[in-house]
């Protein structure tokens, strides 16, 4: 028998989420998109309630949330701001390499430092010349001793400005192509590592995404996740796990704009009724409700997979394409709804159409999404 209710104590945390989207978030997210400032004082909150680490396991000292209660965070974060929600949602992707493939020591040495301050990981897996192509990278990882030499450079690494260390995916073998990739934990302090200038974007403008240049930096051997050739099955493990925190992204985001366009058609008189009254502009809103609920709907059941340690390849990449897909599409249709007030920014919807788009885009393109889905349903999965 299926169950969608929650416990009280994942209501609880969503509720808590959502008070600190209403009145941390949404009074300084504004502010932050106008700007690009990296937003010390509402991250140092975000560690305080436990967002910030949330993935990282008990055993660690961390609050241990499972993917599920992690999708409930994130669309109440993505509701009160797409770029700070991108900032503390990528901390979970940072993690997640070292969840998935670290040793006991190795989770230990690098996840405590989320536990003991409010510190960020950042995930570096696409290159200038190797975004979707994840095997074609050129990032080159030489064992030397008990130490590898990193040299090439790195792209839209989201926290990278600002990481107190990176899940670096690079190649250690260029000849096997991806099976010759390697997954490295490098501390921000590495020398030879140079850290770019921030990325200048259309959206998500309070999330920070910087170029790694690495010029003969020296890392220990020690740092290397799982084995030498591994990389390529870490990233796209990750990534599987990791998708239903950008699908409930989507979702917040789509709640935002569905919101402000709903009450503003209730308001909005034209003609002597509201908007709200023209057929036109209720099934705009009905169709934006019906693609948000069954967003969330497919965002648990990735998520809820992923804690049963079932393969959900498949759904994440569903969840992630339809769920972001419907954020793009319920943020430009609330500019509609709102006319010439929606593409003001004394309304929210505008800026939520611009963070929407680089939902369709990051963690794998939604194009990329439906050749994951393809290659799953032509096997048979």
């Amino acid at each position: 028998m299926l169950d969608f209710t929650l416990t009280p104590e994942q209501a609880e945390l969503r509720a808590q989420a959502h008070d600190f989207a209403v009145n941390v978030m949404r009074p300084v997210a504004r502010h932050y998109d106008n700007t690009g400032e990296w937003a010390t004082p509402v991250y140092n909150k975000a560690w305080d309630l436990g967002f910030l680490q949330a993935l990282v396991p008990k055993s660690c000292g961390g609050p241990g949330k499972t993917q599920v209660e992690e999708a409930l965070v994130c669309e109440e974060l993505a509701w009160g701001c797409g770029g700070l929600y991108t900032s503390i949602m990528a901390n979970g992707l940072g993690i997640t390499p070292i969840l998935i493939a670290g040793s006991d020591d190795q989770k230990k040495q690098w996840l405590t430092k989320l536990v003991e301050a409010p510190v960020f990981a950042a995930f570096s897996l696409s290159e200038p010349n190797a975004g979707s192509d994840a095997g074609g990278m050129t990032c080159r990882a030489e064992l030397k001793g008990d130490k590898y030499i990193i040299n090439g450079t790195k792209c839209y690494c989201t926290n990278g400005g600002y990481a107190d260390f990176y899940t670096l995916f690079a190649s250690t073998n260029p000849d096997k192509g991806a099976r010759g990739t390697s997954c490295i934990v490098v501390p921000r302090d590495t020398p030879g590592l140079k850290i770019g200038k921030a990325l200048d974007k259309m959206g998500q403008r309070a999330s920070n995404q910087v170029e790694l240049h690495f010029e003969n930096a020296e890392v220990p051997a020690a740092n290397l996740l799982g084995k030498e050739g591994m990389g390529f099955i870490i990233a796209m493990k990750t990534l599987d796990q990791t998708r239903a925190a950008v699908a409930a992204g989507g979702v917040g985001v789509a709640r935002a704009a569905f919101e402000i366009a709903l009450d503003y058609a209730k308001t909005r008189i034209q003609f002597g009724q509201p908007i709200f009254s023209n057929q036109a502009i209720s099934f705009m809103l009905a169709d934006m409700s019906k693609k948000i609920e069954a967003s969330r709907l497919l965002t648990w059941q990735a998520a809820w997979m992923t804690d049963n340690n079932i393969k959900n390849s498949k759904q994440s990449a569903i969840a992630k394409t339809f769920a972001t897909d419907t954020a793009m599409e319920v943020s430009t249709d609330a500019v509609q709804i709102l006319g010439g007030n929606g593409y003001s920014r004394d309304f929210l919807v505008e800026k939520c159409m611009r963070d929407a788009k680089l939902l369709q885009i990051y963690e794998g393109t939604n194009q990329i999404q439906r050749l994951v889905i393809a290659k799953e349903i032509q096997q048979g999965n």
